[in-house]
């Protein structure tokens, strides 16, 4: 209600017991205050009901929510099912107008605030877990996933370029997605091995030197680095690719799906944007907020480009994924998201500790790469080998009849999954495993290299695992391994 029929309801009821009333709706007029003048994650989280009534509050801005509305257009955001309604909060516009993403719409005042806000909050987050200002000076939240949106800022870098470059070098990572945003953005991809070192795989920079020199830089649209990854492969050497680009005048686009969670690499990314050329970089939101499958979001240090990715968009958007990370930043709070992080960085210390005793016991190795990769190990699985097919294992294992050490690396993801422990990935490597992505043929597809040493288990501390499940995925593997 509003102040003045407040005073009439002290008509109907004792005006000490409105005054009171006054002073609870005043407290949630101050929240959304708040919201609107500093535009950053509330200190401490809010409810679910106070999100609710946010929500609410501000669907009513949308056009399909006016009570004397009449649609006489062909879109007019009727919704039929009270169902979805619900789900949606009434926000049925989208976001964005044909011409620009980012452009606010007659019909979807409330829709188009939220979009506003929420880009705010975002850039908040990513300062508060370690991004300098420089490095996110600007955001854009796509309901789109990675891969799409990694192909609309390779498209949108080729439409702003002065020349006919369609080579992306790209760093090798075994993730097709990757590959297919260079393809699907009509270019064409130059893969640079990568080299072994120690027990990590690594950026071969002298390779991507000597590509450039045989390619010429003119040709080149860009560099495509990773840095999240799966161990033993550690992030590319981010900040020496974006120096080479600084100098060679050459685009640099950045995949950085879930390393918002990991203050190592944003670190190098600051830095990168700081010393070298940075264009974008992009990260998932399902992976960094624990929302689901469905957006990302595009930051980098120049603005310019950032909203050209907006502009050249096609069409509305659905603004679902946008609302999902609205709701869930206003939930987490400052506090809340600070405290994932800090979470996160211990419990990569103990689950470290857990996989070496683990390894030891069965005479493996937790193969060293915690000094780069700062979210995914790998577990050696050297001792594992077989001349029996999978089946046969399979059989031998479920009945507790296997007593000739004999085992194949390969079975042991699919036994962790019937267990219910999803994500752990087991690289064999004692079989070429040969892939066709985007044109090209791979071998060893997976282990991000040719001719790994050692088949192995992979497996993530990301944002959001608890100690709990930790203890259980160590206990099962240990038991699996016994068997």
């Amino acid at each position: 209600m509003n102040q003045k029929n407040l005073e009439l309801c002290k008509g109907l009821v004792k005006s000490n017991y409105v005054d009171q009333a006054i002073q609870g709706t005043s407290q949630f007029n101050k929240i959304i205050e708040s919201l609107l003048i500093h535009r950053r994650l509330p200190e401490i989280g809010y409810s679910d009901k106070v999100i609710e009534l946010i929500l609410n509050e501000i669907s009513m801005m949308d056009s399909n929510n006016f009570i004397e509305n009449i649609g006489v257009g062909e879109r007019e955001g009727r919704i039929y099912s009270s169902l979805v309604e619900k789900r949606h909060y009434g926000f049925s516009h989208g976001i964005g107008r044909s011409g620009d993403i980012t452009e606010q719409q007659p019909k979807a005042a409330g829709s188009s605030l939220i979009q506003k806000l929420v880009h705010y909050l975002v850039l908040d987050a990513m300062r508060i877990a370690g991004l300098e200002s420089q490095a996110a000076s600007t955001c854009l939240l796509l309901p789109m996933a990675t891969g799409m949106t990694l192909s609309l800022a390779m498209m949108t870098l080729k439409q702003k370029s002065q020349s006919n470059a369609r080579y992306v070098i790209w760093p090798r990572i075994d993730q097709k997605s990757c590959l297919k945003s260079i393809v699907t953005a009509g270019l064409i991809p130059i893969v640079i091995e990568n080299k072994l070192e120690g027990d990590m795989i690594r950026t071969d920079l002298d390779a991507i030197k000597s590509k450039i020199i045989e390619l010429g830089p003119s040709n080149i649209l860009c560099v495509f680095s990773t840095t999240s990854c799966f161990a033993p492969r550690a992030p590319d050497r981010i900040v020496e690719i974006s120096q080479l680009c600084k100098e060679h005048n050459i685009g640099h686009i950045i995949n950085n799906a879930y390393g918002l969670q990991c203050s190592k690499i944003l670190h190098a990314i600051s830095q990168s944007c700081k010393l070298g050329r940075v264009d974008a970089y992009i990260q998932s939101t399902d992976k960094n907020f624990m929302v689901p499958v469905g957006g990302a979001i595009i930051s980098g240090p120049n603005k310019v480009f950032i909203e050209d990715i907006a502009k050249n968009y096609p069409g509305r958007a659905n603004s679902s994924p946008i609302l999902d990370v609205f709701i869930t930043l206003l939930s987490m709070g400052k506090s809340g998201w600070s405290g994932l992080l800090k979470e996160r960085k211990e419990l990569l210390v103990y689950f470290q500790d857990q996989l070496g005793k683990l390894a030891n016991e069965f005479n493996e190795k937790l193969l060293s790469t915690i000094n780069e990769n700062k979210i995914s190990f790998a577990f050696s699985l050297k001792n594992f080998s077989s001349n029996k097919n999978e089946q046969q294992l399979e059989s031998e294992l479920n009945n507790n009849n296997n007593n000739n050490n004999d085992y194949s690396p390969s079975m042991l993801g699919s036994q962790l999954f019937s267990r219910s422990c999803s994500g752990a990935r087991v690289i064999d490597l004692s079989k070429n495993k040969k892939a066709i992505v985007g044109g090209l043929e791979f071998n060893y597809y997976g282990s991000h290299i040719d001719g790994y040493p050692t088949s192995y288990l992979t497996v993530a501390c990301a944002i959001g695992v608890t100690k709990s499940e930790i203890d259980k995925f160590i206990q099962r593997l240990s038991k699996l391994l016994k068997k």
